[in-house]
């Protein structure tokens, strides 16, 4: 894993302001969600993510821990591709209240949470034509 590689993707997703989050199901069938938060643990190659994620992330996660991140600013179309696993899901804030008139919508995210993703490999993400090959 290249540190530095990561550290770049990290302040990228700053600089955008947003990451997308891909999860499936056990079956595969794929989900992307976007998160607002991104950045480096303390445990080497291993990332947060912090955002309300809707039920489909959170659902998917408990069968298929395989986990991609892109991270992407299309003014400049380059990015990265995180792969990985979810290795924890934590709470971090829940919704306290109620809002009088929703009863009636479907179920929005009451739990905001951290996930927490180890990343096995870093790959570069176009628009334009590229390799999958690993980011050196």
């Amino acid at each position: 894993m290249k540190t530095e590689i990561l550290k770049k993707a990290i302040t990228l997703a700053k600089n955008v302001g947003h990451v997308f989050v891909a999860t499936a199901d056990a079956a595969g069938l794929p989900h992307v969600a976007a998160a607002g938060k991104i950045t480096l643990t303390p445990d080497e190659g291993r990332v947060a993510v912090e955002s309300w994620f809707c039920p489909g992330t959170v659902a998917n996660l408990q069968s298929n821990q395989h986990t991609t991140l892109i991270i992407w600013d299309p003014n400049i179309d380059n990015g990265y591709q995180l792969l990985g696993e979810t290795e924890k899901v934590e709470d971090i804030a829940i919704m306290n209240g109620y809002a009088f008139g929703l009863e009636d919508r479907s179920a929005l995210p009451q739990v905001e949470r951290r996930l927490l993703i180890r990343v096995d490999k870093i790959i570069g993400f176009r628009r334009s034509p590229h390799t999958d090959e690993e980011e050196s």
